[in-house]
């Protein structure tokens, strides 16, 4: 019989992350390299852990904030767009904060961003006074409004925000940007940062106590290992004593030179750079009198 959803349990973990979108495949991927593994429901809505007591739902992206405000989910990995915007609405009807995010992830970057006609001249955040501003997230925008003290109607659309000027609803727009081609399809320009956003693991701002709570802090520790580990590259390489003040100058800040058992005439050594390595600069280093130079990957640290 596969698995399906039940009562919140106190022994296994729930993370919600969304079925389909621009999320789904990373967020999957990202817990994977956790070592998480599950067993899905046959209505792919629900994943049984397997190699942890985690499971997974999959859901609307924007139901997750509220599935962390009701307990029916423990974590969720959401758009910090989706996750403030929320956060706002709520506030703004007088409801305390329900969820926080624990870390940003590596994926997912956007940015919200105001829109304007191609034709228009762009001199300031006045030009927003009495205009109507078409957008999905109405309580970021009506909060950024009144932090500058600018009266503007606020049009809310739940798609298809980049026609609103066209067809008349809307003077300019307030949406999610990434290459920006949609905007200039729609004939407009980006203009002003409302927020930067990217993919973040959300939780409840009531911290666990039960099992849960070893769960999380285990899986923050391997998603902290994982982001540590993104950018590392193990650079070894032999070098001439004399060698070893032109070749430390060129590593990346940050680096430790480490010497290892050699054949006597050449050191041996290795060093752990925190960002990647162009091909100039392993150039450089041979010219500088490196030698064997090998650049490994860093799958896992913990530390």
């Amino acid at each position: 019989m596969s698995p399906t959803p039940s009562a919140p349990t106190r022994d296994r973990l729930r993370i919600a992350i969304q079925k389909k979108g621009r999320l789904a495949d990373p967020a999957r991927a990202l817990l994977t390299a956790c070592g998480l593994s599950w067993r899905e429901s046959r209505d792919k809505l629900f994943c049984f852990g397997e190699s942890l007591p985690v499971d997974l739902l999959l859901v609307r992206d924007d139901d997750i904030p509220g599935l962390i405000a009701d307990g029916v989910c423990d974590l969720g990995i959401v758009g910090f767009n989706e996750l403030d915007e929320q956060a706002k609405a709520r506030r703004q009807i007088g409801l305390a904060d329900a969820y926080q995010p624990l870390r940003a992830l590596p994926f997912g970057e956007c940015r919200l961003m105001l829109g304007i006609p191609e034709e228009w001249e762009w001199s300031g955040v006045q030009m927003l006074q009495g205009k109507r501003i078409a957008t999905s997230y109405p309580a970021i925008l009506t909060a950024w409004l009144a932090e500058r003290g600018i009266a503007a109607e606020v049009v809310e659309l739940s798609g298809s925000v980049e026609i609103a000027p066209r067809l008349g609803t809307a003077d300019l727009i307030a949406d999610l940007v990434s290459s920006g081609a949609t905007l200039r399809a729609n004939q407009l320009k980006p203009v002003e940062v409302l927020m930067d956003s990217t993919a973040v693991l959300a939780g409840p701002v009531e911290e666990l106590t039960d099992i849960r709570a070893g769960l999380i802090a285990m899986l923050l520790r391997r998603l902290d290992g994982i982001t540590a580990t993104r950018e590392q590259k193990l650079l070894m390489f032999d070098a001439a004593e004399q060698a070893l003040p032109a070749i430390s100058a060129l590593l990346p800040a940050g680096s430790e030179l480490i010497r290892l058992p050699g054949n006597g005439v050449t050191l041996r050594l290795q060093a752990m750079c925190q960002t990647g390595l162009s091909w100039q600069q392993l150039e450089e280093i041979e010219r500088a009198g490196g030698s064997n130079l090998m650049v490994l990957a860093v799958e896992k640290s913990l530390a």
